[in-house]
């Protein structure tokens, strides 16, 4: 997936590097190096899907070094290949170090992580879509979604604000199954721009839902065995209806979760894990 056009703004890039040297390198400085010119070089020591090399460029850039190569977020390497690598004086290049590295690693391992479960699932059901919850860890939301979509995925929801999905929470405010239903036509006819998507965690609770309308069915929590025969019951009785699958869907399952026949899996997992591992060469002119 093409994620060149996705990206972080000027501001951002200038927040992340303000977190690290807020008032300038004081080692750097202090060892009278900063005006030596020199290299700077990432390279990855596993196969890996790259994500953030533009931010990363872009950080080194606004430090004042000269990006001299970058791979395109999406790009799926070997090890020993180079992600990036840029030129400039010992200032600019330790200014930018481990925040373009930081950014690296923890980008490209949701990106890699995502890419596998996308892998393992559509080579199981090829029209199979992978999204992804809002469960990134707060502060990140906008470096997270570009990994997953790096990886091969799109976004479940990006906030409560862009789409309608109905909890079991929303439906005890509300009263009970009947007032869902109720509340299902109203939705339908306010918001006729939006799908109403609703979760169950049982073939009653499933079953219900649809029969009031709601056009995608968000399976929550359901071993791939029950899952698969409750989709096979929503599809007799209602063809033209979407279904999820979510909860504790990885790597390790999401094949399973795929046979099942459903239209979508919501994860989560892709957030969580090791970095990538990238190694850095920083080096002066006079050694490349």
């Amino acid at each position: 997936m093409n994620t060149t056009t996705y990206r972080l703004t000027d501001s951002d890039i200038d927040r992340l590097i303000d977190e690290d040297i807020p008032y300038g390198d004081l080692t750097t400085a202090l060892l009278s190096i900063s005006a030596m010119p020199g290299e700077i070089v990432f390279t990855t020591r596993e196969a890996t899907v790259v994500c953030c090399s533009e931010e990363a460029a872009r950080i080194l850039e606004k430090c004042g070094a000269a990006v001299n190569t970058v791979l395109e977020s999406g790009t799926e390497v070997d090890a020993g290949a180079v992600i990036l690598s840029a030129s400039g004086s010992a200032a600019s290049l330790h200014a930018g170090w481990k925040v373009a590295l930081n950014l690296l690693e923890y980008a490209s391992g949701i990106a890699t992580r995502t890419r596998r479960i996308v892998n393992r699932a559509t080579a199981i059901n090829s029209a199979i879509r992978l999204v992804t919850t809002r469960k990134s860890f707060p502060g990140t939301k906008k470096i997270a979604l570009k990994a997953i979509m790096a990886g091969g995925a799109i976004p479940h929801r990006i906030g409560l604000s862009d789409s309608i999905l109905i909890f079991r929470q929303h439906a005890l405010f509300l009263g009970g199954p009947d007032q869902v239903a109720e509340a299902i036509g109203s939705l339908k006819a306010n918001a006729p721009e939006h799908k109403v998507v609703a979760e169950a965690e049982c073939e009653e609770e499933a079953l219900r839902l649809a029969a009031a309308g709601a056009e995608i069915i968000q399976l929550d929590k359901l071993d791939p065995a029950r899952l698969g025969r409750l989709v096979q019951s929503l599809r007799a009785s209602y063809p033209g209806i979407k279904l999820s699958a979510a909860g504790g869907i990885n790597a390790e399952n999401a094949a399973e979760y795929a046979a099942t026949g459903v239209d979508l899996l919501v994860l989560s997992s892709p957030y969580f894990g090791k970095p990538a591992d990238i190694a850095v060469s920083l080096l002066p002119a006079m050694e490349q």
